[in-house]
């Protein structure tokens, strides 16, 4: 079981007389500096000017810098931009800052892991991973709460690198709701399964395949879509807020008996043998390699499956259907 750690494990008093800069003003990257500035720390921007995440750092209130300026004058540096890019943006805006005395921070372990990112021996090197979006890390300490997080530490030079991270973690809210100790390797290993297997890839496959199934059996693909994409809100709300355990409770008895004699038929063993294949991809940093050669080059692949993905049937009915649902619209 991992250790937990509370509000009451940090101190806010680390931070004093010191700065954290934010690489990166994404959804992230808002919502960690927000909570952080908030919290009483001293916090400063770097963003890439005429952007829009520039525009709203600005309208945000902070002043948003080049980030080789964010890395000179931050004794903690985070790191918030997208995985590909953090590596470049370390060897050229980053790297000739990080001095002894001085962390390197992140959300993700994917660099630090699989070796795009190789800090020098003297500093520290944590992360903080909230597990969940910007977003939701804001609106969570604007109401008084937390999103959980994890915290790791790979390199401890200073002897006070779990201190500074279960400090920032209380500053961006996730002291309130429990800050869970991991690794790098754990939370980067099965944060890209997660995403591969379960809640991107497999949801999204599963999804097509059951709308797919039903339209060529001759039914509406609005019935389609509604069984097989719109419903899946309604149970995931459900195992969110209660488990499986408690989901199947508050189904029908219909739909509970269909889940434990059906279910093992769709994820059966050769879907098992799959999953442990692609975990061995993510694990030999197989994938990682795949990615970063695949920015390298153009994105290729990437660009082909998303052109491809967006011009499904499910899509385009999906948006008829999301369109006569005022109570989606913002």
């Amino acid at each position: 079981m991992a250790k937990i750690y509370y509000d009451k494990d940090a101190n806010l008093d680390v931070y004093k007389d010191r700065t954290i800069g934010i690489i990166g003003y994404g959804i992230q990257g808002r919502g960690q500096a927000l909570n952080l500035r908030d919290s009483g720390l001293n916090v400063i921007v770097a963003e890439l000017p005429d952007s829009p995440n520039y525009e709203t750092a600005k309208s945000d209130g902070f002043k948003p810098v080049e980030a080789k300026v964010a890395a000179k004058k931050a004794d903690v540096i985070m790191i918030l931009t997208q995985d590909h890019v953090q590596a470049i943006i370390y060897r050229k805006s980053l790297k000739r800052y990080l001095k002894k005395g001085k962390a390197l921070a992140f959300s993700h372990g994917f660099n630090i892991h699989f070796g795009q990112i190789k800090p020098p021996e003297d500093v520290d090197v944590w992360m903080i991973a909230p597990k969940g979006p910007g977003a939701l890390v804001r609106s969570q300490f604007e109401e008084g709460k937390g999103v959980p997080c994890l915290v790791a530490i790979h390199q401890d030079s200073s002897g006070n690198a779990l201190k500074d991270a279960l400090a920032y973690a209380k500053g961006i809210g996730g002291g309130r709701a429990g800050i869970f100790e991991t690794t790098f390797r754990e939370e980067t290993e099965t944060d890209l399964f997660g995403e591969q297997a379960v809640l991107c890839g497999g949801a999204s496959e599963l999804m097509k395949a059951g709308f797919d199934t039903l339209v060529e059996a001759g039914y509406a693909p609005e019935m389609a879509y509604f069984e097989c994409v719109h419903e899946l809100k309604l149970i995931v709300d459900l195992i969110y807020e209660h488990g499986i355990k408690g989901m199947r409770k508050r189904v029908s008895d219909t739909a509970e008996y269909g889940d434990y004699s059906r279910g093992p038929r769709i994820i059966n063993d050769r879907t098992r043998k799959e999953m442990k294949k692609i975990l061995t991809e993510v694990q030999s940093g197989k994938f990682a390699r795949e990615w970063m050669r695949e920015n390298k080059n153009g994105r290729p692949n990437f660009n082909t499956f998303r052109k491809d993905s967006e011009g499904h049937q499910v899509e385009k009915i999906g948006k008829t259907l999301r369109d006569m649902m005022p109570w989606m619209k913002k």
